[in-house]
């Protein structure tokens, strides 16, 4: 792959995982987390993402009244834990199905190009 193929890609790429980040996020916070403790549960599993990304997602998400958030001092700084709320495990178990579903779809498609 040359220099301009390699660009091209990485900025498919990026789109592609553009959508799959809500997804990825929600389904996370099952149980309490902070940020970087977040970051990092996702990190490990193949799904990078940086602080960039999170912290105003999460906030937004947030504000869509899908999480619910708590400061705590446990250690020298204090740390916002983030949580699924009723409203979030609906959503999450909503985009879960339709993923699924687009999932199958896609399968199907790339299946007919082999």
């Amino acid at each position: 792959m040359n220099a301009k193929q390699n660009e091209d890609f990485e900025k498919l790429r990026q789109e592609l995982r553009r959508g799959t980040v809500v997804l990825a996020v929600l389904s996370q916070l099952d149980r309490e987390q902070y940020g970087y403790s977040l970051i990092s549960s996702l990190n490990d599993k193949g799904f990078e993402i940086g602080q960039d990304t999170l912290y105003p997602l999460l906030r937004r998400l947030e504000g869509q009244g899908l999480l619910d958030s708590q400061w705590r001092v446990e250690d020298p700084r204090p740390r916002r834990y983030y949580i699924l709320n009723d409203a979030g495990r609906e959503m999450l178990a909503l985009l879960s199905a339709e993923w699924r579903q687009q999932e199958e779809v896609m399968r199907r498609l790339l299946n007919e190009n082999e």
